[in-house]
C-alpha cells in the first residue's frame, strides 16, 4: 500500500489526458455539447453571453442547413476557477476541458483570430475540438468571418461529419474546363472578382491578376473577393460569412473541378453526400415542428476531489458507499483481477456525477469497469508485470486534470527503465528545454536492493543525494528553483542480480506566459478486431502551434509484455492524413494476443531539425479579404502579415506520453495470414510539360505504410468520375521500367499520355493502385489532373470601370501627360478650322478670273 500512495502522491500530476467528446444525438437534438473557457481568458460574463447567442443562432442556421434534421438541444458552459462565483454556476459532474468540443481561447498566433478545428483524421470521421478566440466570440471579426452562429456550424461539419473546406489556400485558382481561370470554391455560383489589393501606410492599390508564367494561374498575390449581395445558396464549407450562403453543396451543384480539400480527402463526394451517409444521418427523421432552443448549463471548475481504491475481487460494491456527494469527484480504481458485481453498479455509477478511472493490473479485469470509465469520461491504462516498462507509474502520471492551466500541469520528460545483472547500468540523458525547467523532479525506483544514483547538472557538476523510501523502494530528488537548460546525465547501477530499475523525470513550465512543448498520444479506437487496423496519433505542439521535425516513437505494450516500436509520421501519406500539422501517425496492425495493449510514445527534437509551424492552421472558417460592391472592393482589415513558409527553429527537448489501453479480439493463434493491403495513396500530384505528365507521390508499404509494394498501376482518363468509379476500365500506362521504392519515399514517374478515348477531353485525370506481394490492392488514389489547354485570365476591366489604381488623390504623371498631349491636339484642330474658314471667306470676295 505504501508504494502505490507514495507513487500517486509523486506523480498524480503529470499529462493531460485524451480528448473524448461527451456529445450525444438524442431525437435529432444533440446533447452534452461542452464550451469550455480557457483558464487564460481574463474574465468577462459578456463572453458567456454571447456563447448562448452563438449556439442559439447556430441551432436554427444548422437546422436550415440540414434539411430539418439537427439542431443543439443542450450545452453546457465550462467557466475557468479563477472567475468569481455565481450562484448560476453548478460543479461539473464528468465535464473537463479533455471533453471540450468548443474551446475558447487566445489565438494560436497573437492577432490571428480566425475560427478552426482540429481535425487530423480521414474524411467522414469525427475531428478533435473547435478553436474560437475571445473577440471572434465577441463579434468582433464578423467582417472577416461572417456571424459567429454560422461559423459555428461549419466548424460543427468538421468536428461531427469530417467533411472539409471547399476552398484551398495553397491552390486558390485552377484551370476549369471552361479553359478559363476560376477560383477554388463550390458552388461555382458564388459570384466575384480576382484581384491583387494591398494595403500600406494608409494607402491601398488594387490592379487585375497577372497570370504566372510556370503555373499558367494567377499569381501568388491575387484573392478571390465575393461581391456582398448573392442570390447563391451554396456552401457552408466554402464560405459561411456571405448571407445568401445557407446549404451544403450537394450531389448536383458539386465543384468537383476544384482543387479543395473536400476533393481531395473525400474522393470528390461534396459535403452533403458525406454528411447524408454518417451514423447521426441514419438514425434521424426529419423534423415536422421546429426545434426547441438550446438549454444551457453553466458549470465551473472547482477544488479535485480524486479517492484511490485498491480493489481485490469481489470489493467493487464498496467504491459506491464513499461519498454522497459525488459529482465531479474522480475514483482511481486500481484492479488486478476479474469482478463479477462490477456490472451491478454500471448505470449507478454513470448517474453519481463521479469519474472512474481505470488502472488494470491484468488481463482478466471485468469489462463492466471499462464501461463504467468510458461512461463517464474516465480514462483506461493497463500495466503489466513488467516492471521495467514503468507502466504504473506512467498509468498514474497521466491522470492529470485537464481543467488547470497548461502553465500549472507537470510535464513527462523521461519515463524509462531496463532489467539488469548486478553492477550493470542503467545509463541516458534527459533534456531540460527553456520551456520547462520548474519544479522538476526525478525519480528512480528498484525491485531488489537500492542502486547507486548519480545525476549530473548540463554543467557537470554532481547534484545532491535523492530522498530514499526504503520501504516503496524508490528515490527523488527535486531540483530547487528552476532547473539548469541542457542535458542532464543520469547513471544507476544495480546492485542486485537480477534486478529492475527505472527513471521518472517531470517539471513544470518556467515562466506561465511561455507555453511549454507538450505531447498527448492516443489511439484511434479503443477496441479493434482483427484484422482491423489501428492508427497510432501523437500530437506535438507549444501553445497551440504544431511542433514539426521531431522524433517521435510509438511503444505499444500487450498483454504478456511483448513490444512492438514505431516510428511515427507527420508526412501527410498513409495513416497520416494531414502533413505538417504537428500530428504524428502510423497504422498499428502486429497483433501478438488477444487483450489489453498499452500505448506509450517518446518524442526527442533536435535544435537542428525542430520547428514551430506558424502557417494558418487547415480546416477553418474562411477568411473573406473584401466584399465587391457597386465593382469596388470594400476591404477587410488584413490578416496578420506572417510568412507562412517561415517556421522557427526550436531547441533540443524531451518528452513522454500515455495514450491509454486498448483491447484486440479474435486474434488467431499462429503465423498471422497477409490481409493488409498497401496505403491508399493520398498525395498524388501532377504537372505537366509539353507532350509529357510527371506525377509525385509518397511509397506506400506491403502492409498499408510498413515494406514496399510490388508494383503500381497508373491509370489516365479524360473523366474525372469515370476514373473514380470505373478505375480498371480506364486507359493503362506502362509501368514496367517503374521500380517501387520502400514506404515513406518519395516517388516519381514521367509519361506520355497518348490518346484518350473521350472526345473533346479538356483535361486528363490520373489515379493510382499499388499491389502488393499477395496480390492484394489498394484504394485508389486521390485524383490528380492536368489541364490540356492554357487558361484564359479576366479580361481587363473595360473603360466604363476603370482600374481604381494606386493613387487615390493628387495627378499622376501619366494623367499630365494626356492632359497636355490633349490640349495640344484641341488647339490644332481650333486653329486649323479658323484658317479654313479665314481661306474661304477670302476666297468668296475675290473675283473670277478664265483663261
Amino acid at each position: 500500500m505504501g508504494f502505490f500512495s507514495s507513487v500517486l502522491l509523486l506523480v498524480l500530476h503529470l499529462l493531460q489526458g485524451s480528448r473524448t467528446s461527451l456529445v450525444q444525438l438524442n431525437a435529432n437534438g444533440y446533447e452534452g455539447v461542452l464550451i469550455a473557457i480557457d483558464p487564460a481568458v481574463p474574465e468577462d460574463e459578456t463572453l458567456i453571453t454571447e456563447i448562448k447567442d452563438m449556439v442559439t443562432a447556430a441551432s436554427t442556421y444548422l437546422f436550415e442547413a440540414t434539411e430539418k434534421r439537427f439542431y443543439f438541444k443542450n450545452v453546457s458552459i465550462l467557466i475557468p476557477e479563477s472567475w468569481k462565483n455565481i450562484t448560476q454556476y453548478k460543479r461539473p459532474k464528468q465535464e473537463s476541458y479533455k471533453h471540450a468540443d468548443v474551446i475558447v481561447a487566445p489565438p494560436t498566433v497573437p492577432g490571428r483570430d480566425e475560427p478552426y478545428t482540429k481535425q487530423f483524421t480521414t474524411c467522414g470521421e469525427k475531428a478533435e475540438y473547435i478553436h474560437f478566440t475571445p473577440d471572434f466570440v465577441l463579434g468582433k471579426k464578423q467582417n472577416e468571418f461572417g456571424p459567429s452562429g454560422k461559423a459555428l456550424v461549419h466548424e460543427w461539419a468538421h468536428l461531427r461529419w469530417g467533411v472539409f473546406d471547399e476552398y484551398n489556400d495553397d491552390e486558390p485558382f485552377y484551370s476549369a474546363k471552361s479553359k478559363k481561370i476560376e477560383a477554388t470554391r463550390c458552388s461555382t455560383g458564388i459570384t466575384g472578382i480576382n484581384r491583387v489589393h494591398k494595403c500600406q501606410g494608409g494607402s491601398c492599390a488594387t490592379r487585375p491578376c497577372r497570370t504566372d508564367a510556370n503555373t499558367k494561374l494567377y499569381e501568388k498575390d491575387c484573392q478571390f473577393f465575393p461581391d456582398k449581395y448573392q442570390i447563391e445558396k451554396t456552401s457552408i464549407m466554402f464560405m459561411q460569412g456571405i448571407d445568401s450562403v445557407a446549404e451544403f453543396c450537394n450531389e448536383k451543384n458539386h465543384n468537383r473541378e476544384a482543387p479543395s480539400l473536400q476533393n481531395k480527402k473525400c474522393d470528390s463526394r461534396s459535403t452533403w453526400e458525406v454528411i447524408s451517409s454518417s451514423e447521426d444521418f441514419n438514425i434521424t427523421e426529419v423534423m415536422v415542428a421546429p426545434p426547441p432552443a438550446p438549454v444551457f448549463s453553466l458549470l465551473k471548475i472547482s477544488e479535485r476531489i480524486v479517492c484511490l481504491v485498491l480493489d481485490k475481487s469481489g470489493s467493487m460494491s464498496v467504491v459506491r458507499k464513499l461519498y454522497s456527494h459525488t459529482d465531479g469527484s474522480e475514483i482511481v480504481l486500481l484492479t488486478d483481477g476479474e469482478d463479477n458485481t462490477a456490472g451491478a453498479c454500471v448505470n449507478e455509477v454513470k448517474q453519481s456525477g463521479a469519474i472512474i478511472h481505470f488502472i488494470a493490473l491484468g488481463p482478466s479485469a471485468d469489462k463492466a469497469v471499462i464501461e463504467m470509465s468510458t461512461a463517464t469520461g474516465g480514462v483506461h491504462f493497463y500495466a503489466t508485470d513488467e516492471a521495467e516498462n514503468n507502466g504504473l507509474i506512467d498509468a498514474f502520471g497521466a491522470l492529470a486534470s485537464g481543467n488547470t492551466d497548461i502553465s500549472q500541469q507537470s510535464l513527462q520528460l523521461e519515463s524509462k527503465g531496463l532489467k539488469l545483472n548486478s553492477n550493470e547500468w542503467l545509463n541516458g540523458t534527459v533534456i531540460i528545454d527553456s520551456t520547462v525547467g520548474k519544479d522538476t523532479f526525478f525519480l528512480v525506483t528498484w525491485v531488489q536492493q537500492r542502486p547507486d544514483i548519480s545525476l549530473l547538472d548540463p554543467n557537470g557538476t554532481l547534484m545532491g543525494s535523492f530522498t530514499v523510501d526504503a520501504v516503496s523502494k524508490m528515490a527523488h530528488l527535486s531540483i530547487p528553483g528552476t532547473a539548469k537548460v541542457g542535458v542532464w546525465t543520469y547513471s544507476l547501477q544495480a546492485k542486485a542480480n537480477p534486478e529492475t530499475l527505472t527513471i521518472t523525470v517531470n517539471s513544470r513550465a518556467a515562466n506561465s506566459a511561455v507555453p511549454p512543448i507538450t505531447v498527448n498520444a492516443k489511439m484511434n479506437k479503443d477496441t479493434s478486431s482483427f484484422p482491423s487496423p489501428m492508427i497510432v496519433y501523437a500530437e506535438i505542439l507549444q501553445g497551440y502551434i504544431p511542433i514539426l521535425g521531431a522524433g517521435v516513437t510509438a511503444f505499444i505494450e500487450s498483454n504478456t509484455g511483448k513490444r512492438e516500436v514505431l516510428e511515427l509520421l507527420d508526412n501527410g501519406a498513409g495513416a497520416d492524413s494531414i502533413k505538417n500539422d504537428g500530428v504524428y501517425s502510423r497504422y498499428f496492425t502486429a497483433y501478438s494476443e488477444n487483450g489489453r495493449y498499452s500505448l506509450k510514445v517518446r518524442a526527442l527534437g533536435g535544435a537542428s531539425a525542430v520547428t514551430r509551424n506558424l502557417r494558418h492552421p487547415l480546416n477553418r472558417a474562411a477568411y473573406i479579404p473584401g466584399w465587391v460592391v457597386n465593382g469596388e472592393i470594400e476591404e477587410n482589415p488584413p490578416r496578420p502579415e506572417i510568412d507562412e513558409n517561415t517556421q522557427t527553429n526550436l531547441e533540443s527537448f524531451t518528452r513522454t506520453a500515455i495514450g491509454g489501453a486498448f483491447v484486440v479480439s479474435n486474434v488467431p493463434n499462429g503465423p498471422l495470414p497477409d490481409l493488409y493491403p498497401p496505403s491508399q495513396i493520398t498525395d498524388l500530384e501532377a504537372t505537366s510539360d509539353e507532350d509529357e505528365i510527371r506525377i509525385t507521390w509518397t511509397a506506400p508499404g506491403d502492409d498499408f505504410d510498413v515494406g514496399t509494394v510490388e508494383q503500381y498501376i497508373i491509370r489516365i482518363s479524360g473523366s474525372l468520375l469515370d476514373l473514380r468509379d470505373n478505375f480498371d476500365d480506364a486507359l493503362q500506362i506502362n509501368t514496367s521500367a517503374l521500380l517501387p521504392s520502400e514506404a515513406n519515399t518519395k516517388e516519381s514517374f514521367a509519361f506520355k499520355p497518348g490518346n484518350l478515348s473521350e472526345e473533346n477531353a479538356t483535361h486528363i485525370f490520373i489515379a493510382i493502385r499499388s499491389v502488393d506481394k499477395s496480390n492484394l490492392t489498394s484504394k485508389v488514389s486521390n485524383i490528380a489532373q492536368v489541364a490540356l489547354f492554357t487558361p484564359e485570365a479576366d479580361p481587363s476591366p473595360d473603360d466604363s470601370h476603370p482600374d481604381p489604381g494606386p493613387a487615390k488623390s493628387g495627378v499622376s504623371i501619366s494623367t499630365l501627360v494626356l492632359i497636355v498631349v490633349g490640349s495640344v491636339v484641341i488647339v490644332s484642330l481650333i486653329l486649323s478650322v479658323t484658317i479654313c474658314i479665314l481661306n474661304k471667306n477670302r476666297n468668296t470676295r475675290r473675283p473670277r478670273t478664265g483663261f
